[in-house]
């Protein structure tokens, strides 16, 4: 029935009665439940009289196409979701009295994980809230395992994973660190003053992607579909006998700790077509595992 309120602009009790199958004096007391929940209904008196909640109270249809209201129906569930948010629920409820039509949705998302890794991100979201550190042991790029204390100042998803941005207490600067390498992770009792002014993030990302390598791969037909997963981003050239070539860039600093491992993954399924020193990498990397197995 709130639904209902909100989709028109004036609904006789009578009107009300006979949608729902009920008497009048049930949609009276359904009125006098409704305004005790906190929502402005008003009755307007005369021929064309009945009930109505405020303008002041609506959104305006006009504002949101149905494509703008279903988009953000669908981020926000997603968001609800993962951080168990009742506010983004509340707000759905309001966003679906505009929907234009009961069509299933265009889009779905699915930003969030298992039960564990969700329950990191609403720890985070809470000390990011109420500005509290955290503590947890972290795992980076060099495979050394720290304990980190940090001042966190807000969540990021990007390339499929979750990042927390944060002051770094050990560093004494800025860092990112992702949440799947963060291990014993506790919302401390400490508190850390807001951060007024923040570093330029875009300007830092801009230095990262200066000098980087052009690395030319060729795929077996075998490994096309993990390749396409595994490289969405790069440009792709399908040969006449079914193989994938592929072309991508990466920064420096990625291609021993990222990019190799990631092409030996692929055992003979793959080739490294150019440049030269990363195929000197890649068999570098192949004969230092042969020599692990010299007793087979």
């Amino acid at each position: 029935m709130i639904y209902m309120l909100l989709n028109n602009e004036v609904l006789s009790a009578s009107a009300l009665a006979e949608k729902y199958k009920v008497s009048q004096r049930t949609i009276y007391r359904d009125i006098d439940a409704i305004c005790a929940a906190g929502i402005p209904v008003v009755s307007y008196q005369g021929v064309n009289g009945g009930y109505g909640i405020i303008d002041t109270y609506k959104m305006d249809k006009s504002l949101l196409g149905s494509y703008d209201v279903s988009s953000l129906i669908t981020i926000l569930h997603s968001m609800s979701t993962v951080f168990d948010d009742e506010r983004a629920l509340e707000t759905i409820h309001k966003l679906q009295t505009l929907q234009h039509s009961d069509a299933s949705p265009s889009l779905t998302m699915n930003i969030g994980g298992s039960g564990a890794y969700n329950e990191s991100l609403r720890i985070l979201r809470v000390a990011i809230t109420e500005c509290r550190i955290v503590r947890f042991d972290y795992v980076n790029a060099k495979n050394e395992r720290k304990e980190r204390c940090v001042e966190p100042i807000n969540l990021l998803y990007r390339y499929d994973s979750w990042y927390l941005y944060g002051f770094c207490r050990e560093r004494k600067d800025y860092r990112e660190f992702k949440l799947p390498r963060m291990a014993n992770l506790l919302a401390t009792t400490e508190y850390f003053q807001k951060h007024s002014q923040l570093p330029d993030r875009d300007r830092s990302y801009d230095r990262q992607q200066q000098n980087k390598v052009n690395a030319t791969l060729h795929f077996s037909v075998a490994c096309l579909a993990r390749a396409m997963d595994f490289f969405y981003i790069a440009e792709k050239s399908f040969n006449d006998d079914g193989t994938l070539t592929m072309t991508l860039q990466v920064d420096p600093w990625s291609v021993e700790r990222w990019l190799v491992p990631s092409l030996l993954s692929f055992g003979d399924g793959v080739v490294v077509v150019d440049p030269p020193e990363l195929r000197e990498m890649v068999k570098a990397a192949i004969v230092k595992m042969l020599k692990r197995y010299t007793e087979v």
